[in-house]
Protein backbone atom coordinates (compact mmCIF):
# COMPACT_ATOMS: atom_id res chain seq x y z
CA UNK A 1 0.00 0.00 0.00
CA UNK A 2 2.81 2.27 0.64
CA UNK A 3 3.89 1.80 -2.74
CA UNK A 4 0.50 4.00 -3.49
CA UNK A 5 0.67 5.78 -0.82
CA UNK A 6 4.12 7.56 -0.38
CA UNK A 7 3.58 9.57 -3.64
CA UNK A 8 0.51 10.87 -2.57
CA UNK A 9 1.77 12.03 0.29
CA UNK A 10 4.53 13.69 -1.03
CA UNK A 11 2.60 15.54 -3.66
CA UNK A 12 0.20 16.18 -0.66
CA UNK A 13 3.18 17.52 1.28
CA UNK A 14 4.69 19.68 -1.42
CA UNK A 15 1.22 21.70 -1.72
CA UNK A 16 0.78 22.06 1.81
CA UNK A 17 4.43 23.98 2.11
CA UNK A 18 2.76 25.82 -0.83
CA UNK A 19 0.03 26.92 0.85
CA UNK A 20 0.48 26.48 4.47
CA UNK A 21 -3.22 25.05 4.94
CA UNK A 22 -4.68 21.79 4.06
CA UNK A 23 -7.42 22.58 2.57
CA UNK A 24 -4.99 24.66 -0.34
CA UNK A 25 -3.00 21.43 -0.67
CA UNK A 26 -6.55 19.34 -1.31
CA UNK A 27 -7.34 21.85 -4.20
CA UNK A 28 -4.30 22.22 -5.48
CA UNK A 29 -3.93 17.86 -5.35
CA UNK A 30 -7.28 17.96 -7.30
CA UNK A 31 -5.96 20.27 -10.27
CA UNK A 32 -2.71 18.15 -10.28
CA UNK A 33 -4.70 14.76 -10.69
CA UNK A 34 -7.17 16.09 -13.51
CA UNK A 35 -4.04 17.52 -15.34
CA UNK A 36 -2.38 14.35 -15.18
CA UNK A 37 -5.33 12.32 -15.91
CA UNK A 38 -5.96 14.66 -18.88
CA UNK A 39 -3.97 12.32 -21.70
CA UNK A 40 -6.26 9.21 -20.81
CA UNK A 41 -9.61 11.44 -20.34
CA UNK A 42 -8.83 12.95 -23.53
CA UNK A 43 -8.26 9.51 -25.27
CA UNK A 44 -11.84 8.19 -23.49
CA UNK A 45 -13.39 11.52 -24.68
CA UNK A 46 -12.53 10.97 -28.51
CA UNK A 47 -13.87 7.53 -28.24
CA UNK A 48 -17.50 8.33 -26.97
CA UNK A 49 -17.84 11.34 -29.31
CA UNK A 50 -16.21 8.89 -32.50
CA UNK A 51 -19.32 6.54 -31.65
CA UNK A 52 -21.74 9.13 -31.76
CA UNK A 53 -19.93 10.47 -34.76
CA UNK A 54 -20.68 6.80 -35.98
CA UNK A 55 -24.78 7.35 -35.23
CA UNK A 56 -26.09 7.71 -38.93
CA UNK A 57 -24.03 5.10 -40.07
CA UNK A 58 -25.16 2.85 -36.63
CA UNK A 59 -29.00 3.68 -38.18
CA UNK A 60 -28.24 2.48 -41.73
CA UNK A 61 -27.19 -0.83 -40.52
CA UNK A 62 -30.22 -0.89 -38.34
CA UNK A 63 -32.54 -0.07 -41.39
CA UNK A 64 -30.22 -2.92 -43.10
CA UNK A 65 -30.07 -5.77 -40.90
CA UNK A 66 -33.11 -4.51 -38.51
CA UNK A 67 -34.63 -8.30 -38.45
CA UNK A 68 -31.24 -9.73 -37.69
CA UNK A 69 -29.77 -9.01 -34.70
CA UNK A 70 -26.64 -11.19 -35.11
CA UNK A 71 -25.88 -9.71 -38.59
CA UNK A 72 -26.10 -5.87 -36.93
CA UNK A 73 -24.08 -7.06 -34.10
CA UNK A 74 -21.87 -8.33 -36.79
CA UNK A 75 -21.83 -5.58 -39.01
CA UNK A 76 -21.36 -2.99 -35.49
CA UNK A 77 -18.26 -4.62 -35.10
CA UNK A 78 -17.04 -4.27 -38.15
CA UNK A 79 -17.38 -0.92 -38.00
CA UNK A 80 -16.35 0.02 -35.12
CA UNK A 81 -13.24 -1.93 -35.77
CA UNK A 82 -12.84 -0.25 -39.04
CA UNK A 83 -13.18 2.92 -37.42
CA UNK A 84 -10.74 1.65 -34.70
CA UNK A 85 -13.46 2.23 -31.89
CA UNK A 86 -13.21 0.33 -28.34
CA UNK A 87 -16.98 0.71 -27.43
CA UNK A 88 -15.95 0.28 -23.80
CA UNK A 89 -12.31 2.29 -23.52
CA UNK A 90 -14.91 5.20 -22.81
CA UNK A 91 -16.17 3.93 -19.33
CA UNK A 92 -13.11 2.42 -18.18
CA UNK A 93 -11.08 5.74 -17.45
CA UNK A 94 -14.07 6.95 -16.00
CA UNK A 95 -13.65 4.71 -13.42
CA UNK A 96 -10.35 6.14 -11.97
CA UNK A 97 -11.35 8.77 -9.54
CA UNK A 98 -12.61 6.50 -7.65
CA UNK A 99 -9.20 4.31 -6.94
CA UNK A 100 -7.80 7.93 -6.36
CA UNK A 101 -10.13 8.90 -4.29
CA UNK A 102 -9.65 5.82 -1.90
CA UNK A 103 -5.96 6.31 -1.27
CA UNK A 104 -6.31 9.69 -0.85
CA UNK A 105 -8.72 8.97 2.05
CA UNK A 106 -5.72 6.55 3.36
CA UNK A 107 -3.44 9.70 3.17
CA UNK A 108 -5.26 12.54 5.06
CA UNK A 109 -6.95 9.98 7.49
CA UNK A 110 -3.30 8.74 8.77
CA UNK A 111 -1.32 12.55 8.42
CA UNK A 112 1.35 11.29 10.91
CA UNK A 113 1.97 7.42 9.52
CA UNK A 114 1.58 8.75 5.97
CA UNK A 115 2.31 12.31 5.77
CA UNK A 116 4.97 12.75 7.91
CA UNK A 117 6.35 9.19 7.53
CA UNK A 118 7.03 8.93 11.25
CA UNK A 119 6.89 5.10 12.49
CA UNK A 120 4.29 3.23 14.99
CA UNK A 121 6.74 3.56 17.95
CA UNK A 122 7.00 7.59 17.40
CA UNK A 123 3.24 8.22 16.89
CA UNK A 124 2.61 6.10 20.13
CA UNK A 125 4.99 8.50 21.68
CA UNK A 126 3.11 11.28 20.50
CA UNK A 127 -0.24 10.00 22.70
CA UNK A 128 1.46 9.75 25.49
CA UNK A 129 2.89 12.70 25.78
CA UNK A 130 -0.76 14.30 24.62
CA UNK A 131 -2.33 11.57 27.31
CA UNK A 132 0.23 12.83 30.18
CA UNK A 133 -0.28 16.58 28.94
CA UNK A 134 -4.06 15.92 29.56
CA UNK A 135 -4.90 17.18 25.67
CA UNK A 136 -5.88 13.74 24.84
CA UNK A 137 -8.53 11.68 26.69
CA UNK A 138 -7.17 7.83 27.15
CA UNK A 139 -10.24 6.13 26.86
CA UNK A 140 -11.86 6.83 22.71
CA UNK A 141 -14.62 6.15 21.02
CA UNK A 142 -14.45 3.90 17.94
CA UNK A 143 -14.34 6.54 15.81
CA UNK A 144 -12.00 8.90 17.81
CA UNK A 145 -9.42 5.98 17.20
CA UNK A 146 -10.29 5.44 13.67
CA UNK A 147 -9.49 9.74 12.75
CA UNK A 148 -7.17 9.29 15.86
CA UNK A 149 -3.91 10.76 13.94
CA UNK A 150 -5.89 13.48 12.84
CA UNK A 151 -6.75 14.75 16.26
CA UNK A 152 -3.05 14.32 17.54
CA UNK A 153 -2.29 16.70 14.44
CA UNK A 154 -4.75 19.18 15.13
CA UNK A 155 -3.29 19.52 18.88
CA UNK A 156 0.33 19.02 17.79
CA UNK A 157 -0.50 21.93 15.69
CA UNK A 158 -2.08 24.41 18.90
CA UNK A 159 0.51 22.90 20.91
CA UNK A 160 3.57 22.78 18.74
CA UNK A 161 6.15 24.18 20.41
CA UNK A 162 6.16 22.02 23.13
CA UNK A 163 5.92 18.93 21.14
CA UNK A 164 8.07 19.33 18.71
CA UNK A 165 10.99 17.59 20.22
CA UNK A 166 8.89 14.52 21.15
CA UNK A 167 10.33 12.80 17.98
CA UNK A 168 12.03 13.61 14.66
CA UNK A 169 10.03 14.56 11.79
CA UNK A 170 6.81 15.77 13.31
CA UNK A 171 5.58 18.57 11.04
CA UNK A 172 3.56 21.43 11.87
CA UNK A 173 -0.21 20.67 9.30
CA UNK A 174 -2.84 22.98 9.93
CA UNK A 175 -6.40 22.20 8.99
CA UNK A 176 -8.01 25.31 8.93
CA UNK A 177 -9.21 26.74 5.83
CA UNK A 178 -11.64 29.54 6.01
CA UNK A 179 -12.20 29.82 9.25
CA UNK A 180 -13.44 25.89 9.14
CA UNK A 181 -11.51 22.97 10.51
CA UNK A 182 -11.23 20.26 7.92
CA UNK A 183 -10.01 17.66 10.25
CA UNK A 184 -13.21 17.10 11.32
CA UNK A 185 -16.29 15.50 10.40
CA UNK A 186 -19.37 18.00 9.15
CA UNK A 187 -22.27 16.99 12.00
CA UNK A 188 -25.72 16.75 10.19
CA UNK A 189 -27.41 17.86 13.94
CA UNK A 190 -25.07 20.80 13.65
CA UNK A 191 -27.56 22.90 16.17
CA UNK A 192 -26.57 20.47 18.79
CA UNK A 193 -23.30 21.38 19.18
CA UNK A 194 -20.93 23.03 21.55
CA UNK A 195 -19.48 25.52 19.66
CA UNK A 196 -23.34 27.03 17.91
CA UNK A 197 -24.53 27.01 21.20
CA UNK A 198 -22.03 29.07 21.87
CA UNK A 199 -22.48 31.45 19.14
CA UNK A 200 -19.82 30.53 17.39
CA UNK A 201 -21.77 28.93 14.46
CA UNK A 202 -19.77 29.47 11.03
CA UNK A 203 -17.41 26.73 11.45
CA UNK A 204 -19.93 24.15 11.97
CA UNK A 205 -22.01 25.76 9.70
CA UNK A 206 -19.26 25.71 6.87
CA UNK A 207 -19.02 21.60 7.54
CA UNK A 208 -22.28 20.74 7.41
CA UNK A 209 -22.57 22.82 3.91
CA UNK A 210 -19.71 21.44 2.27
CA UNK A 211 -21.62 17.88 1.87
CA UNK A 212 -24.49 19.93 -0.61
CA UNK A 213 -22.29 21.72 -2.06
CA UNK A 214 -20.33 18.21 -3.13
CA UNK A 215 -23.63 16.96 -4.17
CA UNK A 216 -25.29 19.89 -6.18
CA UNK A 217 -21.49 20.01 -8.25
CA UNK A 218 -21.45 16.50 -8.91
CA UNK A 219 -24.90 16.76 -10.11
CA UNK A 220 -24.26 19.79 -11.91
CA UNK A 221 -20.98 18.63 -13.54
CA UNK A 222 -23.00 15.25 -14.55
CA UNK A 223 -26.13 17.43 -15.95
CA UNK A 224 -23.33 19.82 -18.19
CA UNK A 225 -21.56 16.75 -19.29
CA UNK A 226 -24.65 14.95 -20.74
CA UNK A 227 -25.73 18.18 -22.60
CA UNK A 228 -22.91 18.89 -24.34
CA UNK A 229 -22.14 15.38 -25.02
CA UNK A 230 -24.44 13.80 -27.88
CA UNK A 231 -25.93 10.27 -27.70
CA UNK A 232 -23.37 7.57 -27.99
CA UNK A 233 -24.56 5.39 -31.32
CA UNK A 234 -25.62 1.64 -30.49
CA UNK A 235 -28.97 -0.33 -31.15
CA UNK A 236 -32.09 1.17 -29.66
CA UNK A 237 -31.75 -1.43 -26.47
CA UNK A 238 -28.19 -0.40 -25.76
CA UNK A 239 -29.76 3.25 -26.23
CA UNK A 240 -32.49 2.76 -23.63
CA UNK A 241 -30.35 0.96 -21.04
CA UNK A 242 -27.63 4.14 -21.65
CA UNK A 243 -30.07 6.38 -21.29
CA UNK A 244 -31.26 4.68 -17.89
CA UNK A 245 -27.71 4.36 -16.50
CA UNK A 246 -27.12 8.01 -16.97
CA UNK A 247 -30.72 8.88 -15.16
CA UNK A 248 -28.79 6.62 -12.59
CA UNK A 249 -25.82 7.94 -11.82
CA UNK A 250 -27.27 11.64 -11.58
CA UNK A 251 -28.99 10.32 -8.84
CA UNK A 252 -26.45 7.69 -7.21
CA UNK A 253 -23.52 10.19 -7.59
CA UNK A 254 -25.29 13.01 -5.57
CA UNK A 255 -25.96 10.72 -3.21
CA UNK A 256 -22.55 9.09 -3.12
CA UNK A 257 -21.00 12.81 -2.33
CA UNK A 258 -23.27 13.25 0.80
CA UNK A 259 -22.49 9.96 1.91
CA UNK A 260 -18.73 10.83 1.38
CA UNK A 261 -19.26 14.27 2.83
CA UNK A 262 -20.79 13.07 5.84
CA UNK A 263 -18.69 9.89 6.45
CA UNK A 264 -15.23 11.47 6.05
CA UNK A 265 -13.28 14.26 7.09
CA UNK A 266 -14.27 17.63 5.51
CA UNK A 267 -11.01 17.70 3.56
CA UNK A 268 -12.65 15.00 1.40
CA UNK A 269 -15.18 16.84 0.63
CA UNK A 270 -13.22 19.63 -0.66
CA UNK A 271 -11.24 17.95 -2.62
CA UNK A 272 -14.78 16.18 -4.28
CA UNK A 273 -16.20 19.43 -5.05
CA UNK A 274 -12.36 20.48 -6.69
CA UNK A 275 -12.31 17.51 -8.62
CA UNK A 276 -15.94 18.02 -10.06
CA UNK A 277 -15.53 21.51 -10.71
CA UNK A 278 -11.99 20.79 -12.67
CA UNK A 279 -13.19 17.80 -14.20
CA UNK A 280 -16.47 19.58 -15.38
CA UNK A 281 -14.00 22.01 -17.10
CA UNK A 282 -11.83 19.98 -18.62
CA UNK A 283 -14.58 18.45 -20.05
CA UNK A 284 -15.78 21.17 -21.53
CA UNK A 285 -12.40 21.80 -23.36
CA UNK A 286 -11.98 18.29 -24.62
CA UNK A 287 -15.42 18.57 -25.57
CA UNK A 288 -14.72 22.01 -27.70
CA UNK A 289 -11.73 20.26 -29.05
CA UNK A 290 -13.19 17.39 -30.54
CA UNK A 291 -16.69 18.42 -31.58
CA UNK A 292 -14.04 20.78 -34.12
CA UNK A 293 -11.84 17.43 -35.07
CA UNK A 294 -14.35 15.23 -35.65
CA UNK A 295 -16.80 17.70 -37.62
CA UNK A 296 -13.95 17.92 -40.40
CA UNK A 297 -14.04 14.19 -39.91
CA UNK A 298 -17.65 13.93 -40.96
CA UNK A 299 -16.89 16.37 -43.79
CA UNK A 300 -14.28 14.11 -45.09
CA UNK A 301 -16.40 11.00 -44.44
CA UNK A 302 -19.60 12.94 -46.44
CA UNK A 303 -17.33 13.46 -49.26
CA UNK A 304 -16.26 9.82 -49.64
CA UNK A 305 -19.37 8.78 -49.52
CA UNK A 306 -20.48 11.02 -52.26
CA UNK A 307 -17.80 10.04 -54.38
CA UNK A 308 -18.78 6.33 -53.74
CA UNK A 309 -22.48 6.72 -54.69
CA UNK A 310 -21.26 8.33 -57.93
CA UNK A 311 -18.87 5.49 -58.61
CA UNK A 312 -21.50 2.69 -57.56
CA UNK A 313 -24.59 4.35 -59.93
CA UNK A 314 -21.97 5.19 -62.89
CA UNK A 315 -21.27 1.61 -62.40
CA UNK A 316 -24.86 0.24 -62.23
CA UNK A 317 -25.82 2.88 -65.20
CA UNK A 318 -23.34 0.94 -67.41
CA UNK A 319 -24.27 -2.64 -66.00
CA UNK A 320 -27.63 -1.60 -67.72
CA UNK A 321 -26.60 0.29 -70.91
CA UNK A 322 -24.47 -3.28 -71.56
CA UNK A 323 -27.82 -5.62 -70.57
CA UNK A 324 -29.84 -3.23 -73.02
CA UNK A 325 -27.15 -3.95 -75.56
CA UNK A 326 -26.90 -7.58 -75.42
CA UNK A 327 -30.51 -8.19 -74.87
CA UNK A 328 -31.03 -6.21 -78.94
CA UNK A 329 -27.98 -8.80 -80.35
CA UNK A 330 -25.82 -5.75 -80.30
CA UNK A 331 -22.93 -7.83 -78.06
CA UNK A 332 -22.46 -11.39 -78.08
CA UNK A 333 -22.32 -12.61 -74.88
CA UNK A 334 -19.14 -14.53 -73.91
CA UNK A 335 -19.41 -17.05 -70.83
CA UNK A 336 -15.15 -17.30 -70.89
CA UNK A 337 -14.69 -13.50 -70.62
CA UNK A 338 -13.18 -13.17 -66.91
CA UNK A 339 -9.46 -12.69 -66.97
CA UNK A 340 -8.98 -14.99 -64.79
CA UNK A 341 -10.34 -17.80 -67.30
CA UNK A 342 -7.98 -16.63 -70.05
CA UNK A 343 -4.83 -16.48 -68.10
CA UNK A 344 -5.84 -19.98 -66.88
CA UNK A 345 -6.28 -21.32 -70.22
CA UNK A 346 -3.29 -20.07 -71.70
CA UNK A 347 -1.12 -20.71 -68.69
CA UNK A 348 -2.68 -24.61 -69.76
CA UNK A 349 -2.09 -24.17 -73.46
CA UNK A 350 1.75 -23.70 -72.58
CA UNK A 351 2.30 -26.20 -70.75
CA UNK A 352 0.98 -28.42 -72.88
CA UNK A 353 3.56 -27.18 -75.86
CA UNK A 354 6.04 -27.70 -73.50
CA UNK A 355 5.20 -31.50 -72.78
CA UNK A 356 4.91 -32.13 -76.37
CA UNK A 357 8.18 -30.48 -76.73
CA UNK A 358 9.66 -32.26 -74.24
CA UNK A 359 8.27 -35.59 -75.17
CA UNK A 360 9.68 -34.75 -79.17
CA UNK A 361 13.29 -33.98 -77.68
CA UNK A 362 12.94 -37.04 -75.93
CA UNK A 363 11.84 -39.27 -78.97
CA UNK A 364 14.80 -37.44 -81.22
CA UNK A 365 17.72 -38.38 -78.72
CA UNK A 366 16.17 -42.32 -78.26
CA UNK A 367 16.48 -42.28 -82.04
CA UNK A 368 20.04 -40.91 -82.07
CA UNK A 369 20.92 -43.44 -79.59
CA UNK A 370 19.45 -46.03 -81.89
CA UNK A 371 17.19 -47.33 -78.69
CA UNK A 372 14.49 -49.62 -79.76
CA UNK A 373 11.31 -49.08 -78.28
CA UNK A 374 10.65 -52.61 -76.69
CA UNK A 375 6.75 -53.23 -77.41
CA UNK A 376 4.31 -53.09 -74.31
CA UNK A 377 3.43 -56.29 -73.22
CA UNK A 378 -0.19 -57.56 -72.93
CA UNK A 379 -0.31 -57.64 -69.17
CA UNK A 380 1.36 -53.95 -68.75
CA UNK A 381 -0.89 -51.75 -66.64
CA UNK A 382 0.40 -48.15 -66.23
CA UNK A 383 4.30 -48.71 -65.66
CA UNK A 384 4.35 -52.06 -64.56
CA UNK A 385 5.19 -54.45 -67.47
CA UNK A 386 3.38 -57.85 -65.63
CA UNK A 387 0.47 -56.48 -63.51
CA UNK A 388 -1.25 -59.18 -65.45
CA UNK A 389 1.68 -62.17 -64.90
CA UNK A 390 3.81 -62.89 -67.54
CA UNK A 391 1.85 -65.52 -69.30
CA UNK A 392 -1.13 -63.45 -69.48
CA UNK A 393 -2.94 -64.02 -72.97
CA UNK A 394 -5.72 -61.80 -73.92
CA UNK A 395 -7.32 -64.16 -76.64
CA UNK A 396 -6.45 -67.78 -74.41
CA UNK A 397 -9.95 -68.29 -74.43
CA UNK A 398 -10.65 -67.92 -78.47
CA UNK A 399 -14.12 -67.50 -79.65
CA UNK A 400 -15.67 -70.18 -77.79
CA UNK A 401 -18.82 -69.86 -76.44
CA UNK A 402 -18.83 -68.53 -72.54
CA UNK A 403 -20.42 -70.05 -69.76
CA UNK A 404 -22.61 -67.74 -67.15
CA UNK A 405 -19.50 -68.85 -64.68
CA UNK A 406 -16.89 -68.17 -66.96
CA UNK A 407 -18.36 -65.08 -67.45
CA UNK A 408 -18.92 -63.99 -64.02
CA UNK A 409 -15.12 -65.44 -63.61
CA UNK A 410 -13.67 -62.99 -66.59
CA UNK A 411 -15.61 -59.92 -65.02
CA UNK A 412 -14.16 -60.40 -61.54
CA UNK A 413 -10.58 -61.26 -63.40
CA UNK A 414 -10.94 -57.98 -65.05
CA UNK A 415 -12.30 -56.13 -62.00
CA UNK A 416 -9.10 -57.31 -59.98
CA UNK A 417 -7.02 -56.75 -62.79
CA UNK A 418 -7.95 -53.05 -63.09
CA UNK A 419 -7.36 -52.16 -59.53
CA UNK A 420 -4.06 -53.65 -59.59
Amino acid sequence: MSIITVPFSWLLMQFYDLCGNIGGAVILFALAVNLILMPFMAKSKKSMMHQSRLQPRIQQLQAKHGGNPQVLNQEMSKLYREEGVKPMSGCLWSLIPFPILIVLYSVIRKPMSVMMGLSADAVNAIRSTLENMGLLATELTTKQEQYLEITMTQLCHEHFDQLSGVVDGLKDISYDFLGMNLGNNPTLFFWNTEEFAAGNWWPVVGLFLIPFVSALVSWLSLKISMTMNPATAGTDAQTQQMQATNKSMQIMMPLMSLWIGFGMPATMGVYWIFNYLFNTVRDFVLTKHYKKKLYEDDVEWRERERKRELEEAEQERKREAAERRRATGEIMENKNISKKKLQAAEKQKLEEMKAAAIAADKAARRERLGVVETETPASQVGNRRYARGRAYDPDRFGKQEETPNEAADMEQEETQESTL
